[in-house]
């Protein structure tokens, strides 16, 4: 026996027609309300609700290619990142997944491993797939672009682009206050490379917050990444070349966390103690800074929430054309755990 059609309902597929029939309302109000519409916001949240209920129960699934026909519209977002499963661009994305995954938005992503050529390359063909605004991801952005852009780690004040950037003034106090409250005076520091487009505005926020606070920073303490490599290797050869110049410190204050956790490597080779000889701060709080051994203090990113914001910002440049801001700034965290301690002695 064939099963008996509801209303509205094409070859056992759910249509607007049929949502909208069951709760007794027009199809453009109930398109509106599941497509989050402007129109939307005049509808009372007591019939947004009884709509979302209704086409959970339904089963219905909104038709991508009749809405984009209808709207004239994709519904795509670009995402150009600097490498597809380094633990930051991943946190990132994540959060950026989130927030258009509810808001029925597709993205596509690209990498460019800091191609300048590929970064210009990739916006434009990203614009000829129709995307309707881009999201970079730890990439410096050189121009001013076409299409609405969101930059994540983006400190150039470009027309059309608005950043998404961490307080590194705020980092930096967090993380030196919390080493001078242990009593290390001499601290190591290892400064992040020019592929990286938080390195120079991290750095400046270091140097003067270090001044400020009447900590030193000697240049034979200080390290610099030279390559690019997202990996704990990058930390392990620059720890060795502290080691090697001789020069006493007790702290290390590492770019990120992966260079962190490869400079203890290097650091128990040595038969150094982490903390008790040498204490490491990190930067991210990546997934598996909880997790090393010792678990590693560390600037908390609220990485996955920054693509939220990025992405929300991005919206509401699509769907209300509204002015945006040029910088929105997020709040770091001091994250206290088992690599830091006192200074020795």
């Amino acid at each position: 026996m064939n099963p008996i059609k509801k209303p509205g309902q094409k070859n056992g597929v759910v249509t607007l027609k049929a949502v909208a029939q069951y709760v007794g309302l027009t199809p453009g109000t109930v398109s509106a309300v599941l497509n989050n519409a402007p129109s939307a916001r005049s509808i009372p949240q007591e019939t947004k609700a009884r709509i979302r209920a209704a086409a959970e129960q339904l089963n219905y699934r909104p038709n991508f290619f009749a809405r984009t026909l209808r709207n004239k519209r994709t519904y795509t977002i670009g995402v150009i990142t600097e490498e597809i499963g380094d633990s930051y661009g991943a946190a990132v994305i994540s959060g950026i997944e989130q927030l258009l995954r509810k808001n029925g938005y597709f993205f596509l992503t690209v990498a460019h491993r800091h191609d300048a050529e590929l970064v210009s390359r990739y916006s434009q063909i990203l614009s000829e797939r129709g995307v309707e605004g881009i999201i970079t991801v730890d990439t410096k952005v050189q121009e001013s672009p076409a299409l609405p852009t969101v930059a994540v780690a983006g400190h150039r004040k470009l027309k059309g682009v608005t950043n998404i950037v961490l307080d590194h003034d705020r980092a930096a106090v967090l993380a030196l206050n919390h080493l001078k409250s242990l009593n290390h005076e001499h601290i190591a520091f290892m400064k992040g490379g020019p592929f990286s487009s938080d390195s120079e505005e991290r750095w400046a926020s270091i140097c003067r917050v270090a001044g400020q606070s009447g900590i030193e920073i000697d240049p034979q303490l200080t390290v610099y990444f030279d390559k690019e490599d997202p990996t704990p290797m990058a930390g392990y050869p620059l720890m060795k070349q502290l080691l090697a110049r001789k020069v006493r410190f007790t702290a290390l204050f590492a770019y990120n966390d992966l260079s962190a956790i490869g400079a203890i490597r290097a650091l128990k080779e040595e038969g150094l103690r982490v903390p008790q000889d040498i204490s490491v701060m990190g930067f991210d709080d990546i997934p598996g800074a909880a997790f090393h051994m010792p678990s590693l203090t560390t600037v908390r990113q609220p990485l996955a929430r920054m693509g939220e914001v990025a992405a929300q910002s991005l919206l509401q440049r699509i769907e209300d054309n509204k002015e945006f801001p040029a910088e929105i700034a997020v709040e770091p965290e001091l994250v206290v755990r088992e690599s830091t301690g006192p200074a020795p002695g």
